[in-house]
């Protein structure tokens, strides 16, 4: 019996989620050892991962039932590293951004950024990239692109006005942009309407967006004329405009999480894989990754300024592509920010709070341990004997949030002009239901996948079997196996989720460090931030895929602006950890760390 092509194509992930076990079952039958075992199912979510033929929270539950049952790690030592520290942390920090997305904070950073560079299109797009770097190092890449997103295509339809030489009206560069009544900032998900010309839904593995735009000149639009919910670029320079500032904002969020140790899942993993492995501190803590990591994210952040500058604009050309703004319309977009900025009104006593929790977490979490100077965890640690992590000081601060009220309304504050407050309105600083609503709980479920994987590789004695079989790496010059490494992380990542990449490769790489005789950070570092390089296609992460619905620019562009930036990025990574790691880690040295390994304590 033939079974049609057709039928494989509509169903192919049931058909990779039974023969994928199948085949692969080989490997445990042709070697009954624990190790091979935890090979087995390794491999399998792997390839569920790289395919997402299951969402990927799904199969990071795979150890759950999969380790115990086969032998490798009980079912409560498999669970309880689904809430390590390092998740506690990363739930932390995701519960302070919310509190920032929830108050509107994020908002008024950004256009007050975009008000202070100035109106031309080079230095708009400073604007747009500085903020988005700077909030992306603390909340979600995705809800910063989103937010972005409506905030750079008001801009962009008023500089459409000098690029056509006419003036456009407003009503004829709206857009049907649906958003979630609680954070007008945030794209809902909402099913397509047939009546709603150029409806397209942009999906890869992390997200679904329901992206539509309208033309009213045109109702009867083909969805494959301008496939997007930004305004409709009128002519090839303002089409120019639209992909090098959207793709400058989908760089700018991905380089952005790289920034800081809470700012993308990879940067977790690296910091848990390092906490199983060694019972001492491996000198990588908030304050070493942002001494390493934010020099390399501004460098990435301008070569990707001057890049898409170079590609959209040219070099030498002698034409420009985009013609000179007029000082009418730089004073027209600077009345649109204006506009927006007071839209929000007097920043509120809301607001102030979070933005001062918010650096008291920043603080806390920089001194706690910074290595040149004792910090302030090290008094609990000789008073109490107890070791003090990142995640306490983020859970006191979302503790605050929830204690502290949102208005001052109460007590000797309130005066009877104050209007009468709703029985439901808790008035604190941030409300469950929107830690609820906007917490990728999927995420952490993911970290807890991976955290599975090192522990039961670990245990099961595969970790130290991949050590052995890693030899072959013996006598490589350093140099050519982190460009290797970190090449083959940003391929990868363009195809599967950078937080499951960093699950598979960190704890390999452990291994491979170990048995060269190098420092682990020497590999893991470079890896790690590499698999946030993922800039060609639309689905390798959030940011790309908002983008290129939102703008719904060619997949060409995106490719060609991509493969630059990737090399680009690889490059900078290379130069930084070779000749600046070496200044803040020992990475010239075996550090005296890597001989507590949990096997022999």
């Amino acid at each position: 019996m033939v079974i049609p092509w057709a039928s494989l194509q509509r169903y192919w992930r049931s058909v990779l989620l039974v023969l994928v076990p199948l085949v692969l079952s080989a490997i445990p039958l042709g070697s009954p050892t624990p190790a091979a075992r935890c090979g087995y199912v390794i491999m399998v979510m792997a390839i569920y991962w790289v395919t997402e033929a299951l969402p990927l929270p799904v199969t990071a539950l795979i150890p759950v039932f999969a380790f115990p049952l086969l032998g490798i790690l009980s079912t409560g030592d498999v669970c309880i590293v689904y809430m390590k520290e390092t998740n506690m942390m990363f739930l932390g920090g995701l519960t302070v951004a919310v509190a920032v997305e929830h108050c509107n904070l994020h908002k008024r950073i950004a256009l007050k950024v975009i008000l202070l560079v100035g109106q031309s299109p080079r230095m708009l797009m400073v604007g747009f990239m500085i903020t988005t770097m700077f909030l992306s190092m603390w909340i979600s890449n995705t809800a910063t692109t989103a937010m972005m997103v409506p905030i750079v295509d008001a801009i962009l339809a008023e500089m459409y006005e000098t690029q056509t030489g006419e003036e456009s009206q407003p009503e004829n560069l709206q857009q049907d942009m649906r958003v979630s009544p609680a954070n007008q900032s945030q794209m809902e998900l909402v099913p397509p309407r047939d009546e709603e010309a150029g409806a397209g839904v942009v999906k890869n593995g992390r997200m679904e967006l329901e992206l539509v735009t309208k033309n009213p000149e045109n109702p009867k639009q083909k969805p494959d004329e301008h496939k997007g919910l930004t305004s409709i670029p009128p002519n090839e320079s303002c089409r120019i405009l639209r992909d090098m500032c959207f793709l400058a904002v989908a760089y700018s969020a991905n380089l952005g999480g790289t920034g800081s140790l809470t700012g993308t899942g990879p940067n977790l993993v690296v910091k848990a894989v390092l906490a199983s492995a060694y019972t001492e501190p491996s000198g990588l803590n908030f304050l070493t990754w942002m001494m390493f990591n934010v020099p390399g994210m501004l460098i990435c952040v301008f070569l990707a300024w001057a890049w898409l500058q170079i590609l959209f604009l040219g070099l030498f050309r002698k034409k420009r592509m985009i013609a000179e703004v007029s000082p009418e319309r730089k004073r027209a977009v600077k009345q649109l920010v204006e506009a927006k900025y007071k839209e929000l009104g007097n920043i509120t006593f809301q607001e102030m709070e979070v933005l001062l929790l918010f650096f008291a977490l920043v603080l806390l979490w920089l001194f706690r341990a910074p290595e040149f100077i004792p910090g302030w965890a090290s008094w609990f640690e000789e008073t109490y004997h107890v070791e003090v992590d990142d995640a306490t000081p983020a859970m006191l601060i979302v503790f605050l949030l929830f204690l502290l009220p949102a208005k001052l309304d109460f007590w000797c504050f309130w005066s009877p002009s104050n209007p009468v407050r709703d029985e439901k309105d808790k008035n604190s600083c941030l409300d469950w239901d929107v830690v609820q609503r906007k917490i990728p709980w999927g995420i952490v479920l993911l970290l807890g996948g991976g955290f599975a994987m090192a522990a039961g590789a670990k245990e099961s004695g595969l970790s130290k079997w991949l050590g052995e079989q890693l030899y072959i790496f013996n006598g490589t010059h350093i140099v050519w196996i982190v460009l290797s490494v970190t090449l083959m992380t940003a391929l990868l990542t363009e195809v599967a989720s950078n937080t499951a990449t960093a699950s598979i490769l960190l704890p390999v790489l452990n291994e491979l460090a170990l048995n060269m005789k190098v420092n682990p950070l020497y590999l893991m570092l470079p890896a790690t931030v590499s698999c946030s390089y993922a800039f060609m296609l639309p689905v390798a992460t959030p940011p790309n895929a908002i983008v290129f619905g939102a703008a719904g620019m060619r997949s060409s562009e995106m490719v060609r602006a991509g493969v630059i930036m990737n090399i680009i990025c690889v490059i900078v990574i290379n130069f930084m950890i070779h000749v600046y790691g070496p200044l803040i880690f020992e990475l010239g040295t075996m550090p005296s760390w890597t001989n507590s390994t949990s096997e022999t304590n």
